[in-house]
């Protein structure tokens, strides 16, 4: 079992970051959804045992947290959202440093250091400062400190943030490379099309609490479908004027995003917009996205 929580909560104070969350996943590859806030970044933390559970119960790859929180780490990687180590720094030197941490002996980390800093593509740049590394150099070396040690579950915390096109796509291929080697991945990622292309289920979190949990296929497969619309006028009138009418709508920029039955046409969402008197750029139909599926799902926790 890869997690096992059970009324999961963690405070801030009087602040509650986490509230009642509970669920059970087997191995593979889990994106962790959610905005800003939603306690996303306190879970992993709490999940890795840097953080103590103020309620409930949750276990890890079968250790139960907070007493046996060593082996999780031992048995985990984790690349943080933000960079974390010291500029002056080698690569190799700060893989190695990372290995150390974990238990490895010097001298292995320090050969492991050189093999995972080439399997990452910096083979060539092991010997040179963080300092003078890219925002993607910098995103693989946090890669290679989280891979050093060969974890069996990886915690990816925004893994391509900052990254242009082409190195997004780069880290998200090193990425599928290492679930193909059999190591589990948590993906925390505001990029939902990042999240269809490597995981195959999904936790979703909003206000400390649980929203979703289950399989991408469960989720845009489910007998529903979509219907985009722009207005020519304000965005909120439509909004509103379609909530009213009790219809699952969200708003991605200035269009709407209406979640129906699949065997849904339409006509009963421009009836409505006709009543209210609502003039329209675009009305298109589609497929449910992931995006569509998380905004509506959002929408329906909202209080």
């Amino acid at each position: 079992m890869l997690f096992d929580l059970d009324n999961v909560q963690k405070n801030y104070g009087s602040f509650r970051a986490l509230d009642g969350v509970s669920f059970k996943l087997k191995e593979g590859s889990v994106g962790l959804l959610g905005p800003n806030g939603a306690g996303k970044s306190t879970l992993i933390k709490t999940l890795l045992g840097l953080l103590n559970l103020d309620g409930g119960s949750a276990s890890v790859l079968g250790y139960r947290l907070p007493d046996e929180a060593e082996k999780v780490r031992r048995s985990t990687g984790y690349m943080p959202e933000n960079d974390s180590f010291l500029p002056y720094m080698t690569a190799v030197d700060y893989i190695t440093y990372g290995g150390r941490l974990v238990g490895m002996p010097k001298a292995d980390a320090f050969r492991r250091a050189h093999e995972i800093l080439y399997y990452v593509g910096l083979g060539e740049a092991r010997y040179r400062a963080l300092s003078g590394f890219s925002t993607g150099m910098k995103q693989r070396v946090k890669l290679a400190q989280a891979l050093v040690h060969g974890p069996k579950l990886l915690f990816l915390d925004e893994p391509t943030n900052g990254l242009d096109p082409k190195g997004r796509e780069e880290i998200l291929e090193l990425i599928e490379d290492v679930k193909a080697r059999g190591v589990s991945i948590v993906l925390s990622t505001h990029l939902l099309s990042d999240v269809e292309k490597v995981c195959e289920s999904v936790v979703m979190l909003n206000n400390g609490k649980l929203v979703h949990h289950g399989s991408v296929a469960d989720l845009t497969q489910s007998g529903e479908r979509v219907f985009e619309i722009e207005p020519k006028g304000e965005i909120g009138v439509l909004i509103d004027a379609l909530r009213k009418a009790d219809f699952n709508v969200s708003q991605e920029g200035l269009k709407a995003k209406v979640i129906v039955a699949e065997n849904n046409d339409g006509q009963d969402i421009l009836k409505c917009i006709v009543e209210n008197k609502i003039q329209i750029r675009h009305f298109v139909p589609g497929e449910l996205t992931l995006e569509a599926a998380f905004l509506g799902l959002l929408e329906e926790a909202s209080p």
